[in-house]
């Protein structure tokens, strides 16, 4: 049977409404709070495989996943694949590979993500592995909201669920506008309201 990512979000309640700012700094009335999806640790396994279904064709020999959004997929996705999983993480705003993990010349890998909007965390991610001389076979993400059917193109991408989920500049935010009370749940900007 088919995975139902759109009734795990649901049944897990991590389709949220409100006023949200966004990792990409948008602001929007829904957020997908992925950190609830996975959870439960039986969801993040069948999340995991069945992204790496969809990815195992791109010959990855190893994940990396933007923090702390992309930690949990990324590593259930490399257990699938049975491929090493690493992580990039920002130190005084600049994302880097820490930890002691190491990309080797020309290891193809694939970056994996939980949510997609305009994939900022995500190209820089290929960016550090780019530069520690790996190679970015391509990119997956349980969600994406990008509003694009490849928001990585010409690379390879692919998701589990794409959502059409409004999102704003801040200088152009109805929410804003209206006063609503803001929160930044993810994880690049401190709560506000």
């Amino acid at each position: 049977m088919a995975l139902d990512v759109a009734a795990l979000l649901r049944e897990t309640g991590a389709l949220l409404a409100g006023h949200f700012r966004l990792s990409s700094g948008l602001h929007s009335p829904s957020y997908v709070q992925c950190a609830r999806l996975l959870e439960r640790p039986g969801n993040a396994k069948a999340i995991g495989e069945a992204l790496a279904e969809k990815v195992r064709g791109f010959g990855a020999q190893a994940v990396v996943a933007p923090a702390l959004g992309g930690v949990i997929i990324g590593y259930t996705v490399a257990e699938a694949l049975d491929v090493p999983s690493m992580f990039t993480e920002r130190k005084d705003g600049q994302m880097m590979l820490r930890r002691g993990f190491e990309i080797g010349p020309g290891q193809p890998v694939v970056i994996v993500e939980d949510v997609v909007t305009t994939g900022k965390s995500t190209r820089e991610t290929a960016d550090v592995v780019q530069k520690q001389g790996g190679v970015v076979a391509g990119f997956a993400s349980i969600l994406n909201r990008s509003g694009k059917a490849n928001p990585f193109a010409p690379a390879l991408y692919a998701s589990l669920l794409t959502l059409a989920l409004d999102s704003y500049e801040e200088s152009n935010c109805p929410l804003c506008k209206a006063g609503t009370p803001l929160d930044a749940p993810g994880s690049r900007y401190s709560r506000s309201s």
